[in-house]
């Protein structure tokens, strides 16, 4: 992810495999369901760290920072993670 549309487009993704509501996760994270709702449609200059971090703790997410081009794919990471919990 190298945008704020990418990043905006994630998080709406997780919300709504979550089954939340926009206006739920913007309450529960402390901001405001219209700067959420611009954030996800990736429509923000700039969206606060602490902001971010709030809505991603209400969806149960974290944020890594990755080298670029070592994030892999999903496919490719859920391998790699199969692989290190397989081994002794």
């Amino acid at each position: 992810m190298q945008t704020l549309p990418e990043l905006g487009a994630a998080v709406a993704t997780r919300r709504k495999l979550l089954g939340l509501k926009q206006g739920v996760v913007a309450a529960q994270a402390g901001v405001t369901p219209e700067s959420l709702s611009r954030l996800e449609r990736g429509r923000v200059l700039e969206f606060g760290a602490r902001k971010l971090l709030a809505v991603l703790a209400v969806l149960g997410a974290e944020l890594d920072i990755v080298a670029q081009g070592q994030g892999g794919n999903l496919d490719q990471l859920r391998r790699e993670r199969a692989q290190s919990v397989d081994r002794p």
